[in-house]
């Protein structure tokens, strides 16, 4: 732990000190030399694929924005060939009242409903869903939320081993490790530690969620 975090507060206050929109969805020079590798580039929804309700997802001023009927966004893009194991994600998210999104890691594509493999981490700070941002939905859930509607924060993913750890501006929210043969309730037998891609959650028509700086960095 004592290794990991001044690592992430550097990443944290790199990212955050940006303050020019002309400089969003880009990577700095250090942020390249550590292997950081975007996932969005603020122009299109290249390298992404929704599923049901794909007028759910839409790029406007360089921001993803979430705000539609039910629908998930998947990557599909070239980094890693979009399969992912030990990763480190970031993003920075901005939510509006009772807004509930969420970011899968180690799923797959399908079609339609909620995705049925890998671990969702929750998106929501004011939306009447008890369990708040930062959460593994279901599996280890936060109660607090981490931050607040209308300004942007950023969170990071690091899943490293069976072990998973979740941060907002730089404060560890999650820290879980998967037991080797963990049991899940039929509803949610697909939440293991794995491998496979990111996807972001578009809830309800009541939920906007905006995102932007979408980055990943593999990890040994």
């Amino acid at each position: 732990m004592k290794r990991i975090l001044p690592l992430l507060s550097f990443i944290f206050v790199l990212t955050a000190g940006r303050a020019s929109a002309a400089d969003a969805n880009t990577l700095t020079s250090a942020e390249k030399s550590a292997g950081w590798k975007l996932l969005f580039d603020g122009k299109s929804l290249d390298g992404w694929k929704a599923s049901e309700n794909q007028g759910s997802f839409t790029v406007q001023d360089g921001l993803l924005v979430v705000f539609g009927k039910r629908s998930h966004l998947f990557y599909t893009g070239p980094v890693a060939k979009a399969n992912f194991k030990n990763f480190e994600l970031q993003l920075d998210i901005m939510t509006f009242p009772k807004a509930n999104s969420g970011v899968y890691f180690h799923t797959e594509y399908q079609e339609s409903g909620w995705p049925a493999k890998g671990y969702e981490v929750q998106v929501n700070n004011t939306h009447k869903d008890v369990k708040k941002g930062a959460g593994l939905y279901g599996i280890k859930d936060n109660l607090v939320a981490p931050a607040k509607d209308g300004e942007w924060y950023t969170m990071l993913i690091r899943v490293e081993g069976r072990r998973a750890q979740t941060f907002v501006n730089g404060k560890q929210i999650v820290d879980y490790t998967e037991e080797a043969k963990a049991e899940r309730p039929e509803a949610m037998k697909g939440r293991l530690i794995s491998n496979g891609t990111f996807a972001i959650q578009g809830h309800d028509p009541e939920s906007k969620v905006t995102y932007k700086n979408v980055k990943v960095r593999v990890l040994p």
